[in-house]
């Protein structure tokens, strides 16, 4: 996972996972607000993928167990952008995973890569 700081009215910061899977990244360890997320799934063109986002230190994320905060949803062979624009608060910090089931107990990771990229202060 690699950060920059940016210069932005939504967000001044800006996360990138190359390689997400339903083994949890730290994106931050202290509080902050989402404000936008891209989720390219184009290497998974046969199995929509799922960006699980914990409100968590990233000890506190059992993947599959934990719930998550938000889930979003990248159909298969797909880029998608959400953005919010009041953003949404997470106060103990983001921790994400990506999987291939829905809902809390999705576990299984996605056959290829899938990269998210966030933007958040």
């Amino acid at each position: 996972l690699s950060t920059i700081t940016l210069s932005a009215r939504l967000g001044d910061k800006f996360a990138k996972e190359t390689v997400a899977t339903s083994t949890k990244s730290v994106v931050s360890a202290s509080s902050l607000t989402l404000f936008g997320v891209e989720i390219n799934n184009s290497g998974n063109t046969a199995a929509p993928s799922y960006v699980k986002c914990f409100d968590k230190a990233t000890g506190a994320v059992t993947v599959g167990t934990t719930d998550p905060e938000l889930i979003l949803v990248a159909t298969a062979g797909a880029t998608v952008t959400y953005m919010f624009d009041q953003g949404i608060s997470f106060a103990t910090g983001l921790v994400l995973a990506c999987v291939t089931g829905a809902g809390t107990a999705g576990t299984g990771n996605p056959s290829s890569s899938v990269v998210v990229k966030l933007i958040y202060t």
